[in-house]
Order: C-alpha cells, then sequence, then structure tokens
C-alpha cells in the first residue's frame, strides 16, 4: 500500500507547486492593490507552444508593479515579501497535528506549498533595492510613471 501513496504523492506536489506559484504571484498582486499601486499580472510570458514548452518557460507568472515614484518603498517591499504569508496555514495545520508525518501525499502538498512561499531572487532585489527604483523614477522625469519593475 505505501506504493500508491508515493505515486500519488508526485502528482499532488507537482499540483501543489502550480497553484501555490500562482498564489505566490496573487498575493504580491493584493499587497500592491491594496496600497493603490498599479500592477499588471502576465501568466506564462514567453511561453512557447507545446507542453514541453509549457513547463520549460520561466516564470510562469509574473507581477509588474508601476509606480509613479512618489509611493513609500515600504509598500513595495511588503510586496515583495507577501508571499511569506503562505508558510502560516501550513505550519499551523503542521503544529496542530492535521498534517500526519506518515502520509506522503499530505507532506508532499504541504512541501510543495512550503517551497512557494519562499520569497524568489527578484523578490529579494526588490526588498533592498525599492528606494532605488523610486528615487531613479522621480530624478528622471516627475510625471512618469515607472515599468519594468518585477516582483516575481
Amino acid at each position: 500500500m505505501i506504493g500508491t501513496d508515493v505515486v500519488v504523492a508526485a502528482p499532488a506536489l507537482a499540483l501543489a507547486v502550480v497553484v501555490g506559484l500562482a498564489v505566490h504571484e496573487w498575493t504580491h498582486a493584493l499587497v500592491l492593490r491594496l496600497a493603490g499601486i498599479d500592477h499588471t499580472v502576465s501568466y506564462l510570458p514567453g511561453r512557447t507552444d507545446g507542453i514541453i514548452g509549457l513547463l520549460t518557460c520561466c516564470p510562469w507568472a509574473v507581477v509588474e508593479p508601476r509606480p509613479t515614484g512618489r509611493e513609500p518603498a515600504v509598500h513595495l517591499r511588503a510586496a515583495a515579501l507577501a508571499p511569506v504569508l503562505l508558510a502560516v496555514p501550513v505550519f499551523a495545520a503542521g503544529f496542530g497535528g492535521a498534517i500526519p508525518a506518515d502520509s506522503p501525499i499530505a507532506m508532499a502538498v504541504a512541501i510543495g506549498w512550503l517551497a512557494c512561499s519562499v520569497p524568489s531572487p527578484q523578490d529579494f532585489s526588490v526588498v533592498f533595492y525599492a528606494h532605488r527604483v523610486l528615487e531613479t523614477e522621480i530624478a528622471a522625469d516627475p510625471n512618469a510613471t515607472a515599468l519594468g519593475s518585477r516582483a516575481d
């Protein structure tokens, strides 16, 4: 019986990662929306044809904030770190005993979800350099809107 659990755990892990990646980007977008910062969400940018192209295109989703340069940098930083909150339900369920340690399927889903709660290198770049981007936008053109910033 353990063999079937392990076989089912692999697709469960993959599904948790796919859903988790979408939710990861949605958390960025939610914080940007709450902060009043204009943004776009793109799914499968740069996608090529076919299943292999779909699976190998990176990233699978992108949130691009378009700040005016007058927003506080803390809003961009909060949006960049928001996916960390995805770990809260997994840790709460784990400490509460709702995730059995002897179930490979439950563990695979928890691990896949936790993997999506880790901020990406681009997220950390936004955390450390958000103020520079905002200052550059104001210095370059006080009336311009920043384009190309990524929080994915």
